[in-house]
C-alpha cells in the first residue's frame, strides 16, 4: 500500500492551523448556543456545506434550529442566534443578514478568517480561524503557505470546530447517542 502523501499534508496543515484556533472563543460560542431560543446559521459555498452539518448535529441534540435562505426558515427575533460562516467576513448576503438580525437584537457569532471586517464588527462573539480566501486583498496573504486551493483549510477547520463544539454541547447538555439518534431523519 501507498500513502496518499497529498491526505496527510492536508491533515498536518490542518493540524498546525488548528493549534491557532482560542479555546476561550469557542467557550464563548457554546454559551451563547446555549442562552439562544433559537439558532440560525448561514454561510455560502462551501462554507454553507459546513454549516449546514452544523444545523443538523445542533438539531441532533435538541435545540431549535434553521439554516438560512430555506423556505421553512422563520424571522430571526430578540433572544435568537445567528452563527455566520464566512472566511471573508465580508460576503454580501451574510453582511445583510448580520445587519438584519442585529436589528432585531439577535446576536451573532461568526467563524472568520478576517474578524476586522464586516461581519466580524457586527459580532457578539467570533472565532477567528487561520487561513486565506480568493476574496481576500490583505497583504498578509501572500506570506500564508498551503498546498490547498484558497478557502479549503478554513473550511475543512469550520466543520471541525462546529464538531468540536458539538462535542462539548452533548456533554453540556447530557444528550446521549440514542438520544440524538431518535432525532435523526427517518424520511430517508
Amino acid at each position: 500500500m501507498k500513502e496518499c502523501n497529498n491526505l496527510i499534508l492536508i491533515i498536518q496543515e490542518l493540524a498546525e492551523n488548528a493549534k491557532e484556533i482560542d479555546n476561550d472563543q469557542l467557550v464563548k460560542a457554546e454559551k451563547l448556543i446555549k442562552e439562544a431560543k433559537r439558532i440560525f446559521v448561514a454561510g455560502a459555498g462551501r462554507s454553507g456545506f459546513a454549516a449546514r452539518g452544523f444545523v443538523n448535529r445542533l438539531m441532533h441534540l435538541g435545540f431549535t434550529t434553521f439554516f438560512v435562505g430555506e423556505p421553512t426558515t422563520p424571522s430571526i427575533q430578540k433572544d435568537d442566534l445567528l452563527v455566520i460562516g464566512s472566511g471573508s467576513g465580508k460576503t454580501e448576503s451574510l453582511v445583510s443578514a448580520a445587519g438584519k438580525a442585529k436589528n432585531q437584537g439577535a446576536k451573532i457569532l461568526t467563524l472568520t478568517i478576517f474578524p476586522e471586517n464586516t461581519i466580524g464588527s457586527l459580532a457578539d462573539a467570533v472565532i477567528k480561524i487561520p487561513g486565506i480566501t480568493s476574496k481576500s486583498e490583505n497583504e498578509r496573504d501572500k506570506e500564508v503557505v498551503s498546498i490547498q486551493p484558497k478557502g479549503n483549510s478554513f473550511e475543512q477547520l469550520s466543520w471541525l470546530i462546529y464538531d468540536s463544539i458539538i462535542i462539548d454541547l452533548k456533554k453540556d447538555t447530557g444528550q446521549s447517542e440514542e438520544q440524538m439518534f431518535a432525532r435523526h431523519a427517518n424520511l430517508e
